[in-house]
């Protein structure tokens, strides 16, 4: 039987993360710090677990490998693997200056596809802001330089943040997030990330952390970014809920919900869909059962579900292929 599946993310605790997701949104956990979450996730390096219904206790994957891939939709079953991994992450710190390969460059190198990721703000400080891209074009022997003298970011684009703003990364794009950011990530189901800058922080084991350049090098776009930022489009399709057209491209599909009632929704035979909440409180309502959601957690619909109703007073983000 289909039914909305209610899962629990595998939580990682790298040396930049903070603790809002332990405190603020909900992460039971033993770590110290909780980095990212990873809210929709079927990869070889974290797993969603389904915690209600007929399939409580298993993992998202190994669900899904006993279905057929209708559950994934028609869109959703032409990709060779799961096409999504969604993230919340919480920057105490800087993270490392970094770029993520094509889909070309990374199977042939990596052995994975390659990643193009958005980046939705649910929450900074004041004056909080990001790496995104280049101000301008730069040579690929400024680039070289640059990383070798240690003046990478001067050329880097700063950009201050706040709430509900929205940044494209396509793969190839040179960013990083700043401290002090909590967002929500949608990207193509990868992990391969190269770093090119890291503040000369060291691991947990006392060494400088690894570097890419030379992969970075290959895989680099040298200009400034050309996606504007910030939602591309607001809807006005709901009496009881705002809602925003985040992105949209060949991967993922992702919208901005704020509820202040009721909404009703459906999942057809075309994608899968994935809600994560990022405040408040709302229930999801179906014919084959009802899911109470809270900030911070996330719900898979398997495609073919049909028709449901989101009740509540919550922000949440709605993803799709």
């Amino acid at each position: 039987m289909l039914y909305p599946m209610k899962l629990q993310a595998p939580l990682k605790d790298y040396i930049w993360g903070g603790t809002r997701l332990k405190t603020d949104y909900g992460k039971e956990t033993d770590l110290e710090k909780v980095s990212e979450s990873w809210e929709l996730a079927c990869h070889k390096d974290g797993q969603s677990v389904i915690v209600n219904g007929e399939a409580a206790g298993q993992k998202l994957g190994d669900w899904l490998a006993q279905q057929d891939k209708s559950v994934l939709g028609t869109r959703g079953a032409k990709f060779p693997y799961f096409p999504l991994l969604i993230k919340l992450i919480d920057a105490r710190d800087n993270l490392s200056v970094q770029v993520h390969p094509d889909n070309d460059y990374a199977m042939r190198v990596e052995g994975e596809y390659g990643k193009t990721e958005m980046w939705y703000i649910v929450e900074c400080e004041p004056g909080a802001s990001l790496l995104y891209g280049f101000k301008e074009a730069i040579t690929p022997e400024e680039f070289a330089r640059r990383i070798a003298d240690d003046t990478l970011l001067e050329v880097c684009n700063r950009v201050p943040v706040h709430k509900g703003d929205v940044f494209f990364i396509n793969s190839g794009t040179l960013h990083a997030i700043g401290k002090g950011i909590l967002i929500c990530e949608i990207q193509q189901n990868s992990n391969t990330t190269y770093r090119i800058y890291d503040y000369g922080r060291v691991g947990k084991d006392g060494k400088p952390r690894e570097l890419h350049v030379a992969k970075a090098k290959d895989v680099t776009r040298l200009a400034p970014p050309t996606v504007p930022v910030g939602p591309l489009a607001r809807l006005d399709i709901f009496a009881e809920a705002d809602v925003e057209l985040l992105a949209t491209c060949e991967y993922f599909t992702t919208y901005h919900f704020t509820l202040h009632g009721t909404a009703a929704l459906k999942v057809g035979t075309g994608s899968f869909q994935s809600i994560t909440v990022t405040a408040g409180n709302c229930t999801l309502i179906a014919a084959s059962g009802n899911v109470s959601l809270r900030k911070g957690e996330t719900v898979f619909l398997p495609a073919g579900l049909g028709e449901y109703s989101v009740v509540g007073q919550a922000e949440f983000l709605l993803s799709e292929v």
